[in-house]
């Protein structure tokens, strides 16, 4: 039995699914168009007018934002170290005379971050103290090393 209908599909055939075409409005062109008069641009002010917009950064005459900024931003240096610091003070205080290295520090909670410490001379140290940091002040060294202890420095940072 043959089929009732045939459907070839030729190029004068094709047409856009429903909805994906879209006729652009075309303003300016007169009321009955429906854009005419101020064609989109509203009535008065400044956004109306013709001629070039305002500038980049325009802020409506209140002083923009790259102007309030300070005029020399100045310098982080990506590649500093930032350490913990333990003053000797701190030492004096609350632990004995005796060896102690980073890992000592922080199973007696003096120092609590991952960072590399630096011993730093605030406050006075009578007891002997053989410290193991990342760094140390002049004047902390030479503090402990009065008090009869010594500071090595581990050379990781």
């Amino acid at each position: 039995m043959r089929a009732r209908f045939t459907y070839s599909m030729n190029l004068h055939t094709l047409s856009p699914a429903p909805g994906s075409r879209k006729v652009r409005k075309r303003i300016a062109r007169g009321n009955s168009a429906g854009g005419g008069t101020t064609a989109g641009h509203g009535t008065k002010g400044q956004h109306s007018r013709t001629g070039k917009g305002r500038r980049f950064g325009f802020e409506g005459g209140q002083t923009p934002l790259v102007l309030r900024q300070p005029k020399l931003g100045g310098f982080t240096n990506p590649g500093r170290t930032e350490y913990e610091a333990v003053n000797v003070g701190v030492l004096e205080e609350k632990l004995p005379a005796g060896t102690y290295d980073q890992d000592a520090l922080r199973a007696h909670k003096i120092v609590r971050t991952k960072k590399p410490v630096k011993l730093l001379a605030r406050g006075d140290v009578k007891k002997k103290f053989t410290l193991t940091v990342d760094a140390v002040s002049k004047s902390a060294q030479d503090a402990i090393v009065k008090a009869g202890g010594t500071v090595t420095t581990s050379s990781t940072h």
